[in-house]
């Protein structure tokens, strides 16, 4: 499996903000190039561990929705690769494609129909789900992006929360946030270029920006849900270009998994 070093270290960096234990001594390592099938079993088997499922359990009935006990998360169908603007790209590097693999996504669908989506990495003990997020973005916009642009490749820009599709030397929005960046059309993959290298070009890993201590997402002071397990708010965009990032507007709750 050819790896390399990806921002998906900072869905590590920036759920340890909450005061998770388990992640805060996640160290970053390289990601996988792509989700090939090795890399969905292994994330499936991390989603369906019974430690995990305890744990959407704890999620679930965390504000009283459901109980504890009648909770009875599920996953639902396999994992789907997740990907998000490539720094190599906004630094247009030769042949660098625009998105890259961040982590991988598995759907928890609990008793009562809440959703959640469990982002698993590969970390130094292997793939382990990192994070907990409500609701269904991943899954929605990978549907959204295949019906749009059949095999394009659907991917975020965290730093806006944009998700787009791009294909064919094309960039297509899929939600407002991209229509504000590149109108309703979609524009052409070289102005899109141009757009992010403008808006990020300076805050790539190595840039003063970065060593100044301007990289990284944020998150409110984490508090117990009603079990005790430690739950807190952060930016779903507080994943960034390789540890550069900028705040978003969306947030997702998420809580420690394990």
């Amino acid at each position: 499996m050819t790896l390399r070093a990806t921002a998906a270290a900072a869905v590590l960096a920036a759920t340890a903000l909450l005061g998770l234990a388990p992640l805060a001594a996640a160290a970053p390592v390289p990601q996988p190039d792509a989700a090939t099938a090795e890399n969905r079993a292994a994330a499936t088997r991390a989603a369906t561990a019974p430690d995990t499922l305890a744990t959407l359990s704890r999620f679930f009935a965390r504000e009283g929705k459901v109980s504890l006990t009648a909770a009875q998360p599920r996953i639902e169908g396999e994992a789907i690769p997740v990907n998000h603007l490539s720094p190599d790209f906004v630094a247009g590097r030769a042949g660098a494609p625009v998105a890259r693999l961040e982590f991988l996504a598995s759907k928890a669908v609990s008793s009562d129909g809440q959703q959640a989506a469990l982002w698993t990495a590969w970390t130094e003990a292997g793939w382990q789900v990192v994070n907990i997020a409500t609701g269904d973005d991943e899954f929605r916009y990978a549907r959204l992006g295949a019906e749009k642009l059949p095999g394009g490749t659907v991917f975020r820009e965290p730093q806006i929360d944009a998700w787009y599709v791009a294909g064919g030397g094309r960039v297509a929005p899929l939600d407002e946030d991209a229509v504000r960046a590149v109108g309703a059309g979609g524009t052409s993959l070289a102005a899109y270029r141009a757009r992010v290298a403008a808006a990020y070009g300076d805050k790539l890993p190595g840039s003063a920006y970065a060593a100044r201590g301007g990289a990284g997402g944020y998150a409110e002071p984490a508090e117990a849900d009603a079990a005790g397990t430690p739950v807190g708010v952060v930016a779903a965009g507080a994943l960034a270009l390789g540890g550069a990032g900028l705040l978003t507007l969306r947030r997702r709750r998420t809580v420690a998994a394990g």
